[in-house]
């Protein structure tokens, strides 16, 4: 942050929460939720995992819960369209504008052209998927495709979204709460090397058909464990007692010289709680939440937590503490127990 930000907020900013499924989506709106996003049960939508996501009986009633109690729903269709499939993402589009819709979140420059083109008045928002990081891709991507807002990245300090908001006329996004990514924003090299699939060409990453679970036997002294294997490759190994999360490659343990350890990324959740003045007083937009291949229950929590924080720090900035009730309540679902502050407070620069 430079030392220069004005303390007070310039506007309240809007909490974006997940809904995986039609339980979810009720959740957030109940527990205070300005937004809630979702997509098709198809590899359009980056969350792409069996049981998740909605058909269109499931679609319409989301959609008619939220928007009947003046919430916003966004739809997702955040991955790049395959070479002979393009009018998979296409019809997809259209569906989302036909359904009506607050907004379209999209990644691929095609799919950005085409709905600018055919459906002119759909307000666009630019995906995280997009990886725009400076304020020169979102202006880019507002003359050209008209985006309205841009969800950026988790890999800016607060002193570079703040750069960016001062650069664009396009609204700004920020991930407040949520599992991180080590890589490129769904463009998973790994999940591609070990299986030929990554998020933003089938919607998952770690596709459970190639997820193998695998009870290994208590022998030579060394208690029963769960082995999970991905394509073949073992990428964990967990203890009777250990809670095992949905097994991705980047944050499995590994044997690297004799040592086994988190060799990418320990299991963390991003927590901004105690930065919500600084976000707010930048002119960030929104707030969004991930985990749309979370529990309703963790959508409730989460939201609940998140709207009595910001409404806290918008209407009291000088003042705003983070409560210990909030603390505990978002470490009871943040990954692997750990919590962290991500780039935004990156000690380098």
């Amino acid at each position: 942050m430079s030392g220069s930000v004005n303390t007070v907020p310039r506007g309240k900013p809007a909490l974006v929460c997940p809904a995986g499924s039609l339980p979810a989506l009720k959740a957030a709106v109940d527990n205070g939720a300005d937004a809630v996003y979702l997509g098709f049960k198809n590899a359009t939508n980056a969350r792409n995992f069996a049981g998740l996501n909605f058909d269109p009986k499931a679609m319409v009633e989301g959609i008619r819960y939220a928007q009947s109690r003046g919430r916003e729903v966004l739809l997702a269709i955040n991955t790049y369209a395959q070479a002979g499939r393009i009018d998979e993402w296409r019809r997809a589009v259209d569906a989302a504008v036909g359904l009506g819709v607050d907004a379209l979140i999209l990644a691929d420059v095609g799919l950005l052209d085409y709905a600018r083109k055919v459906h002119p008045d759909a307000r666009l928002h630019l995906s995280v998927q997009g990886s725009a990081t400076s304020y020169e891709a979102i202006n880019f991507a507002h003359e050209m495709f008209g985006i309205r807002r841009a969800v950026l990245p988790r890999v800016l300090t607060l002193a570079q979204v703040e750069q960016v908001i001062a650069s664009t006329p396009v609204e700004i996004e920020v991930f407040g709460f949520g599992s991180l990514c080590v890589m490129n924003e769904g463009r998973c090299w790994l999940s591609s090397y070990a299986t030929g699939e990554s998020p933003n060409t089938v919607g998952a990453c770690s596709p459970a058909k190639f997820v193998q679970w695998e009870k290994v036997p208590a022998a030579a002294g060394k208690p029963e464990s769960m082995d999970v294997r991905l394509n073949g490759i073992l990428i964990d190994r967990f203890d009777p007692d250990e809670s095992a999360g949905y097994p991705t490659i980047c944050k499995g343990r590994f044997d690297v010289q004799g040592e086994t350890y988190y060799a990418m990324e320990e299991p963390a959740s991003l927590n901004v709680l105690e930065l919500l003045p600084e976000i707010l007083a930048i002119g960030v937009a929104a707030i969004k939440v991930e985990g749309r291949q979370r529990s309703p229950a963790y959508v409730a929590q989460v939201t609940r937590t998140l709207r009595q924080a910001i409404d806290a720090a918008f209407d009291n900035p000088e003042r705003f503490s983070v409560r210990p009730a909030w603390k505990a309540d978002l470490a009871k679902v943040s990954e692997g127990a750990q919590v962290t502050l991500g780039a935004y407070n990156r000690p380098w620069r």
